[in-house]
């Protein structure tokens, strides 16, 4: 559809528009626990996607809050947009860190991860509409309530979609060079418990099992399990236990992050924590936890689907980048179903999750034009 590759000075005369759309965003708290105040946000971005000719979905939840869905155009296949409407920042931090535009940064909570998104988003639709664009298949937005959380509610929803689309694009912050993200670490939570036997510390030590002396010879062959070389990173975080110095100590637990990047270290750190064995006699070893996101590895089809990218990237005189990060999206979901994906579509800024959070206020229109390029070009 190359009568629709809109220039970047098209949606630079739109920033105004844009920009107003974006605070309102920002000026929603919404993190991810407070139910009532993502849903605010969520009949926001409803009525945004109703106004510009989107059948909407809404998904209902009784924890979390709720999914929309919009759709503009009908049939098979497509593409799948995707953002998330939670932040981190808890209601009230709006107080402290106001929407602000100092020179060329927008600073605001969860304004890079990731409102920016999905004004980006819905600026690219609208400006594609402008341009009479009438989309060869459908194109969805989906916005989901709890990503920073795990996604525990909206994973199903994610992965069905997913499914149902030729192409997903992940409106994540990009990197901080503007590069897409064609590859995600995958994430593992765990926690270990040790349990010992409680004695006195004076009187009959001998009596007692120490559970953090265990645990030290625990954390040994748990940090072991590092590979650096294949991109397998474990983290020992948090580590707890015993009650009073002259206690031997009862219980002592830790929780461990580990990242991967290839699909089969999944199974080997499995095979390896179910494995783990006491040092001391008498010394318990437990754990509970597993994967939360599975890895989003740069496959032949990753690499593939952002040449294509690239390509048409360059129309519109872009020179787009890729890379890749630790962190996880919800497109690592989408990695393991065979649908191409590629994620970090969203505005280039840094300080995410933190009171430093910005967007670089040039990256908008700049993002903005491509999403609407790739929209034009694929859907």
């Amino acid at each position: 559809m190359t009568n629709h590759l809109l220039p970047i000075s098209h949606f630079e005369t739109r920033l105004p528009d844009q920009l107003d759309l974006l605070r309102s965003l920002v000026e929603i708290e919404s993190p991810t626990t407070e139910k009532a105040a993502v849903d605010s946000l969520g009949e926001f971005v409803a009525e945004s996607m109703r106004r510009r000719g989107a059948v909407v979905r809404q998904f209902t939840q009784a924890a979390s809050g709720d999914h929309w869905l919009g759709q503009w155009g009908e049939g098979s296949g497509g593409i799948l947009l995707m953002a998330h409407l939670d932040t981190v920042h808890a209601l009230g931090t709006l107080a402290r860190m106001p929407w602000r535009v100092n020179g060329k940064r927008l600073h605001g909570p969860g304004i890079l991860d990731m409102k920016s998104g999905v004004a980006i988003a819905l600026t690219a639709i609208e400006g594609l509409q402008g341009a009479a664009w009438t989309p060869a298949s459908r194109v969805s937005l989906l916005c989901t309530s709890d990503e920073e959380t795990g996604s525990h509610s909206s994973r199903e929803l994610i992965e069905q979609l997913a499914r149902e689309h030729s192409l997903v694009l992940c409106l994540e912050p990009g990197l901080a060079d503007g590069s897409l993200k064609t590859w995600r670490k995958g994430i593992g939570d765990f926690r270990v418990e040790v349990t010992g036997k409680a004695a006195h510390a004076g009187a009959n030590p001998e009596a007692g099992v120490n559970a953090i002396v265990e645990m030290a010879h625990v954390i040994r062959q748990i940090a072991a399990l590092e590979d650096p070389a294949k991109g397998t990173s474990v983290s020992i975080g948090v580590i707890g236990g015993g009650t009073r110095s002259n206690v031997i100590p009862a219980i002592c637990f830790a929780e461990i992050d580990v990242r991967v990047l290839d699909e089969s270290e999944m199974s080997r750190l499995d095979a390896a924590m179910a494995g783990l064995t006491p040092t001391l006699p008498k010394a318990r070893i437990s754990f509970e936890g597993g994967w939360n996101r599975p890895p989003m590895p740069r496959t032949a089809m990753m690499a593939e689907t952002f040449a294509r990218a690239r390509a048409v990237a360059a129309r519109i005189g872009l020179q787009l980048t890729e890379g890749g990060t630790g962190g996880g999206s919800d497109a690592n979901f989408v990695a393991p179903l065979g649908v191409p994906v590629l994620d970090g579509l969203g505005a280039v800024g840094n300080g995410a999750h933190s009171e430093r959070e910005y967007i670089e206020l040039d990256s908008l229109p700049t993002r903005t034009a491509l999403l609407a390029a790739m929209i034009g070009e694929w859907g």
